[in-house]
């Protein structure tokens, strides 16, 4: 029995011992790193706290010029441009042109066997033999009338068949000179010819196919496209907040895939008066000189082109931040110390903010880790909103 009770009072003088152990290393530990506080509306960190190296700041600059881009892609020139649709109902029997191929103005593309065009020749011959009998039956009758024996009635009527034959043939043989072809046969042959100078870029038939003069209603290819490729049309989207630095007439550089380390110059023509409501953009359209040919239809482009700016000092956008409708940015007073100061932004392009007040040229602005110091700076505030 006595022991055990030696035993116990071993085991509690340990326990003794252990426990005065502890409260000497409590005693000598280290107090913990003081927390960020808020002093005079400023964020101050300790001196020496590892928080301070995840801050990123830049400075505040002169604005410069605004680069203003905008997507959009190469068309025809409409005011080069011709598409060809069949006047008339027939069968394909030859085409003498192949895409890419320049053509003249006049020049034959395609030849159709169409009994429609064999009716327009055959009416044009009807109406030149009509008019050839009335102008003879005219002659006869103002001969007679002077002779005394026919009447004047007779002659007031022969000049009227002859007006109506001789309208009759001009307007026959008009619809057959209007597609440059000859008025003094029936073949039923129509040649197609080309109306201007360019080049094929677009050719939908082939031999021996039908052709309908109501297919072109149904939104079915032109049979030839022709155009003048040395010039194109440009087709723009411009965000609204883009249209202040748009204008007729104005020159802006294209840049495309095809050629990244050249540029093309282009002038803006027109700029459409509303908005489209899908894609809430305006369309602008300009004209770029391709007289090497490089650019080709259809190819999609970046415009550039540099806006004066509107305010003196710029910061990247990164610095900014929104609340409550208002922007804001974090300034570097020293490094630890940090303010927030509201700031006026008139634009925002390409990262780059345009400041008109609130900061100061050459402060520094917290690019990374500003949403934390918002957040801190909410909590240091007592949660009052930002």
């Amino acid at each position: 029995m006595a022991l055990v009770r030696q035993r116990v009072a071993l085991v509690a003088a340990a326990f003794v011992v252990a426990a005065a152990v502890s409260a000497c290393g409590d005693g000598d530990a280290k107090p913990d790193i003081a927390r960020p506080r808020l002093e005079n509306g400023q964020i101050v960190f300790p001196e020496g706290s590892a928080q301070i190296s995840s801050f990123a700041t830049d400075a505040v600059k002169e604005s410069g010029p605004l680069q203003l881009r905008l997507t959009g892609r190469l068309v025809w020139d409409e005011n080069r441009t011709v598409r060809l649709y069949p006047p008339f109902a027939g069968r394909v029997l030859q085409i003498l042109v192949k895409t890419g191929e320049h053509v003249s103005k006049g020049q034959t593309l395609a030849k159709l066997a169409s009994p429609d065009f064999g009716q327009a020749q055959a009416d044009a011959r009807r109406a030149q033999s009509d008019f050839a009998l009335a102008e003879k039956n005219l002659s006869r009758v103002r001969e007679l009338n002077a002779a005394g024996v026919s009447s004047r009635k007779d002659l007031a009527a022969a000049e009227a068949d002859y007006a109506r034959a001789d309208a009759e043939r001009a307007r026959a043989m008009g619809k057959v000179k209007l597609y440059a072809a000859a008025s003094d046969s029936v073949d039923q042959n129509f040649s197609l010819a080309s109306p201007i100078d360019g080049v094929i870029v677009e050719r939908n038939i082939n031999p021996g196919q039908e052709l309908r003069t109501d297919l072109q209603l149904a939104n079915t290819p032109a049979m030839f496209v022709i155009t003048d490729p040395t010039r194109l049309w440009v087709q723009l989207d411009a965000a609204e907040n883009q249209l202040a630095a748009l204008r007729s007439g104005r020159k802006v550089q294209l840049r495309t895939a095809a050629w990244p380390d050249e540029t093309f110059t282009a002038s803006l023509d027109t700029i459409s008066d509303f908005i489209d409501t899908a894609t809430r953009t305006v369309k602008v359209r300009g004209t770029v000189e391709n007289r090497e040919r490089k650019l080709k239809g259809e190819m999609f482009v970046t415009a550039e082109l540099q806006e004066a700016p509107t305010a003196d000092l710029q910061v990247p956008e990164r610095a900014l931040l929104l609340a409550g409708g208002s922007y804001f940015v974090f300034v570097e007073e020293k490094p630890g110390r940090y303010s927030r100061q509201d700031v006026k932004v008139d634009a925002v392009r390409d990262g780059v903010a345009n400041i008109s007040s609130g900061v100061k040229l050459g402060q520094k602005v917290v690019i990374e880790g500003n949403l934390f110091l918002h957040r801190l700076h909410r909590q240091l505030s007592g949660g009052a909103p930002a």
